[in-house]
């Protein structure tokens, strides 16, 4: 009960304090999670990538993911609910008020500072999760990328097309799963 417990306490002080969304959410994520021993970053990366390939919000497929591997079916409920259900009675009690302060000088103040430090949160994501996939450890940035050359090529095209099409993410997940079962097996 108290694994559940604390999968519960972990993924609500995830959510409480991740603003931007999912993706936003997933370099606190990463960093609790890890800490709390639960998983590798090797297998955070393997979570954020299944949650990914997935249809609907991120944090609750990787938070599931990481809830059922230390505690089986009700770890993933008690993990999910606790990336659930407190921002969503929080926000619930917010709409109410939010009408009458979102023109407040005083929080579009706060939201200014906030919205640099979710980049900076994604792009620490995007810097361990490279570290991971290139393999970084053991073989530093530049044998690790050296090494890998082809999963740098893959990411150069994703990003290339993201930014520079109207690809819908979902076929490139679908074309770099397929990729992997005929190259990586």
């Amino acid at each position: 009960m108290n694994l559940l417990w604390s999968l519960f306490l972990v993924f609500s002080r995830v959510a409480l304090f991740s603003w931007g969304g999912g993706p936003a959410s997933m370099g606190l994520m990463q960093r609790e999670s890890v800490n709390m021993g639960w998983v590798t970053t090797e297998e955070f990366a393997d979570a954020l990538a299944l949650g990914n390939a997935l249809p609907g919000p991120i944090a609750p497929q990787v938070s599931a993911y990481i809830g059922y591997k230390m505690a089986g079916t009700w770890g993933a409920v008690s993990a999910v609910s606790g990336t659930i259900l407190p921002s969503t009675i929080l926000m619930m009690v917010m709409v109410i008020f939010f009408f009458g302060i979102k023109d407040s000088p005083n929080v579009a103040a706060m939201l200014k500072a906030v919205r640099p430090i979710i980049v900076g949160l994604l792009l620490w994501t995007t810097y361990v999760m490279a570290a991971s996939v290139f393999n970084v450890s053991k073989l530093g940035w530049g044998n690790g990328l050296t090494q890998n050359w082809d999963k740098v090529i893959i990411a150069i095209v994703a990003f290339a097309l993201l930014t520079l099409t109207e690809i819908n993410p979902v076929w490139l997940v679908i074309v770099g799963a397929i990729l992997g079962f005929f190259v990586y097996r």
